[in-house]
């Protein structure tokens, strides 16, 4: 190692020329008077502890430096400036990375891997790329806006590999003050993605499997007979005649908003009355074969009247509805309607099927469900039915 070689340090690692050598007992004393030398930089190195060194350039800039060997490579990492890093401190550090190379490891090696690591925003940037075009558009949507308005603000210079249990546990708490459901929604995104991150080899452990989630408590509101037959004569009675059936069709479906706006003429058999649903549009990602009813029809024939353009749903110039909402919201107020959301059709289509004696399988046919789980949220309905039953044999015994 050259104590008087002046090159210019533009990186860590660097092949010295070999001249002179010169050793010293490198000391606070010696470290604050080192004199600078006239063009780039000179290292001195330390009589006791091989390799480890102060640089100090022509502008008076010190640092400690420690130079090792490994498979043939001569390195040099920076291990601080001085007098942020006393003396003491510095030989302690390089007297750590001696051990460490002794064992095989490489401490420069290691800071270039660290420093090009993948940040959180990366992350999000693979993860729209591969993860989120398999999921359906409305779906992929929630995901990215969680990820602008929540995930990046919060972790995105983070690496990837440094996230921890705490940075997850933060995120979810600063969320939940105001959104606690959205924060569970969140942080099961980011968990997602960290699981992904874990298959790219970007870290071994995902620290946001262990954040406890906050207590949910699952609305489900049905409308009665007589709420849906103000319903439908707020419907009848509404002048936008386009939004209107959207709606109607939404409750004799049981079908979701996104489904029913985005429904194409070429997905519906008119003989046959089956509407087949593209994987694309569906929830499960899976094409949904599905036969209608004869109201349903109805609808479509109007619609097919009506309005020009390849969506069901679309205005006199054949552009597709893109929401309901003012509608909606008008109809519920003429309707006298209290609490209840567009969702809510859905699970009051699956009540009616219940009631008419159809089985948990069929309401899961019928409303797309990949999971049996999912559609046995309604087999408190059955309640009703199963009373009947069991009161006819009391009633059989009875006579």
């Amino acid at each position: 190692m050259d104590s008087h070689a002046t090159t210019p340090d533009t990186h860590e690692n660097t092949d010295t020329a070999r001249t002179q050598t010169t050793r010293v007992r490198i000391s606070d004393r010696f470290a604050r008077t080192a004199p600078a030398p006239e063009g780039g930089n000179r290292v001195t190195y330390d009589d006791a502890l091989r390799g480890f060194g102060l640089r100090v350039t022509a502008k008076g800039m010190r640092s400690f430096v420690l130079n090792y060997r490994v498979k043939g490579r001569e390195r040099r990492i920076t291990i601080g400036p001085y007098p942020a890093w006393s003396v003491a401190a510095a030989r302690k550090q390089a007297e750590e990375y001696r051990r460490r190379i002794n064992l095989g490891d490489d401490p420069l090696e290691e800071r270039e891997a660290s420093r090009d690591a993948e940040t959180v925003k990366d992350l999000f940037a693979r993860y729209a790329a591969e993860h989120l075009p398999t999921k359906a558009a409305r779906s992929a949507a929630d995901d990215r806006s969680m990820w602008i308005k929540d995930i990046l603000p919060a972790l995105g210079p983070k690496k990837v590999a440094d996230l921890t249990a705490t940075d997850c546990d933060k995120l979810h708490r600063t969320i939940s003050v105001d959104r606690p459901t959205r924060a569970n929604r969140v942080i099961e995104v980011l968990r997602k993605a960290l699981n992904l991150a874990i298959r790219w080899g970007w870290l071994e452990r995902n620290p946001a499997s262990g954040v406890r989630r906050n207590a949910e408590t699952k609305r489900t509101r049905y409308l009665s007979h007589a709420e849906i037959e103000r319903l439908d004569a707020a419907l009848e009675a509404h002048p936008q005649r386009v939004s209107a059936d959207a709606i109607r069709f939404l409750l004799l479906t049981g079908c979701r908003k996104g489904e029913a706006l985005g429904a194409t003429w070429d997905q519906f058999d008119l003989a046959r009355r089956v509407w087949s649903k593209p994987e694309g549009m569906t929830k499960q990602r899976k094409l949904h074969r599905v036969p209608y009813s004869e109201a349903v029809g109805i609808i479509l024939e109007r619609r097919r009247a009506e309005a020009g353009g390849t969506h069901i749903f679309s205005g006199r110039l054949g552009t597709p509805l893109v929401d309901v909402k003012k509608t909606w919201a008008r109809v519920c107020q003429a309707a006298n309607l209290s609490g209840v959301r567009m969702h809510d059709l859905r699970h009051t289509y699956a009540s009616l099927l219940v009631s008419s004696g159809a089985s948990l399988p069929v309401v899961g046919a019928l409303l797309g469900h990949s999971q049996p789980q999912t559609t046995a949220r309604y087999a408190h309905l059955y309640d009703d039915t199963l009373r009947t039953a069991t009161q006819a044999v009391a009633d059989a015994i009875k006579r």
